[in-house]
């Protein structure tokens, strides 16, 4: 990203005044305000380009064998802009690895693969080793749960006494698993459609 010469002047202004805290005048306002507008709108454009080169990628890759130069053109600028290859761009490349630019983009891509890779996984354990926030625990003893009254635990009701207040009768076998109808033998009529 390049900036011109009144837009430096006026981000030169900005930090200065983030490390001096000032008044600001509306026009050094202003001027902040247009600034942060045209960088907004570069990173903007930076991502629109981003995608379109990726999706450009992606097409030509699909094409391989017959654009290997373009794909490879187009794989050497995404490289250069900082994109991570994919495992369909390793293998679009060691089917492709005959030529020498392909063998050398492979090598490159295989290092740059690896590191991603590596990257990740040293944050996935540094998250997992890194102590989170810590929040109390509701289930255990000395949560919120123990802010409230321990409910204390019903006696089972004795068989044939009628149940407490408000406590369901226990159901009966039948209730749960009742007795098997025999079903009829089907008819002929029925044999015959099945």
């Amino acid at each position: 990203m390049a900036f011109s010469a009144d837009e430096l002047r006026v981000l030169r202004r900005a930090l200065a005044i983030a490390l001096h805290p000032m008044p600001l005048s509306d026009e050094d306002v202003q001027d902040c305000l247009r600034l942060a507008g045209s960088v907004d709108e570069a990173v903007g454009e930076a991502g629109r380009l981003r995608a379109f080169l990726l999706a450009d990628l992606a097409r030509y890759r699909a094409a391989l064998p017959g654009s290997v130069s373009g794909y490879l053109e187009l794989l050497q600028d995404a490289l250069a802009a900082g994109y991570d290859p994919r495992p369909d761009d390793l293998a679009a490349l060691r089917a492709l690895r005959g030529k020498p630019l392909a063998a050398a983009l492979l090598e490159r891509c295989q290092i740059l693969a690896e590191r991603s890779v590596r990257a990740r996984l040293a944050g996935r354990s540094a998250a997992l080793t890194a102590p989170g926030p810590r929040s109390r625990l509701l289930a255990l003893p000395g949560g919120r749960a123990a802010d409230r009254e321990p409910e204390r635990p019903k006696a089972p009701a004795a068989p044939g006494r009628p149940p407490a207040p408000g406590q369901r009768p226990a159901p009966k076998p039948s209730e749960v698993f009742p007795p098997r109808r025999p079903t009829p033998p089907p008819s002929e009529e029925e044999r015959a459609a099945g």
